[in-house]
């Protein structure tokens, strides 16, 4: 009698730890009119070097022009591969600005956004009268004059479990709004300050939703406690507007330690202090 062959079980989840600059890419996400989005570039060089079309899961999306140090993807393949040849060997056939760090052999039931417990995100704002044309796409700018201190005491309001509608983009998907926060912080100095986001889950353009309210209290146009009601109103419709993608930065995503699968820290070169 026949056995009916279940390919599945030949198959081997890898994870896989990325870096790009997202200004040379329209997003993350694969797009349908064929523009050239990081997903699309990394599936097709892991192809190259499985033999076979591949799928991969993020564990979060980003837009054009934000940023990644560490984002984490899963895939299965077929063909069997030591973790150098999807480092080197889909590195050959990646496009600029897109790098794979690590791969990680890993459970079939590991998922890159389901197992997530944690995600990390900088933003990285200059403030300057003229904006340095050599940092252009890799941090925010404003010409205002900034209080950081003030800065500093609005982001303490930040942690915690809320509902962070306030901060939320009207195309956002997410089933809640209620994320939580595990830590905030605001470091660096005025001309060039990082602000360090790590929570469970953010909503789409949270953290640059959040860097335009607080360049509204650094700049004097929003008190500490109105960025503080702000939140407890809920209401997209009376925050500051959406800060631009440049600065922002994904840092990091935390698993369970039964996986395996641990980020990088911050690396030196994204303005550690």
């Amino acid at each position: 009698m026949d056995k009916t062959i279940d390919i599945e079980e030949y198959k081997q989840r890898w994870a896989l730890i990325l870096s790009y600059d997202g200004s040379r890419f329209f997003g993350w996400q694969k797009q349908a009119d064929g523009v050239l989005t990081a997903q699309e570039a990394l599936e097709q060089a892991i192809g190259n070097i499985a033999g076979e079309p591949i799928n991969v899961i993020a564990a979060g999306r980003t837009d054009t022009g934000v940023h990644a140090s560490a984002q984490v993807v899963h895939f299965d393949a077929l063909v069997k591969r030591p973790p150098q040849a999807w480092v080197r060997g889909v590195n050959t056939y990646l496009p600029q600005g897109l790098a794979v760090l690590q791969a990680i052999a890993v459970d079939s039931c590991f998922h890159a956004r389901f197992d997530a417990t944690g995600r990390r995100y900088r933003y990285v704002l200059q403030s300057s009268a003229v904006r340095s044309p050599l940092l252009i796409g890799k941090v925010g700018w404003t010409h205002n004059v900034l209080d950081m201190s003030a800065m500093k005491d609005a982001v303490t309001c930040l942690v915690g479990e809320h509902d962070f509608s306030s901060f939320r983009a009207s195309q956002c998907q997410a089933k809640s709004p209620v994320k939580t926060l595990y830590s905030a912080k605001l470091s660096g100095r005025p001309s060039l300050m990082m602000l360090d986001l790590h929570g469970n889950a953010f909503l789409h353009h949270m953290v640059r939703n959040i860097v335009g309210a607080l360049v509204y209290v650094g700049s004097g146009r929003l008190t500490v406690r109105q960025f503080k009601d702000l939140i407890a109103e809920k209401s997209r419709m009376k925050a500051p507007p959406t800060f631009m993608p440049d600065g922002l930065y994904l840092t990091g995503v935390d698993y369970p330690d039964k996986w395996g699968v641990k980020t990088p820290s911050i690396p030196d070169w994204l303005w550690s202090v």
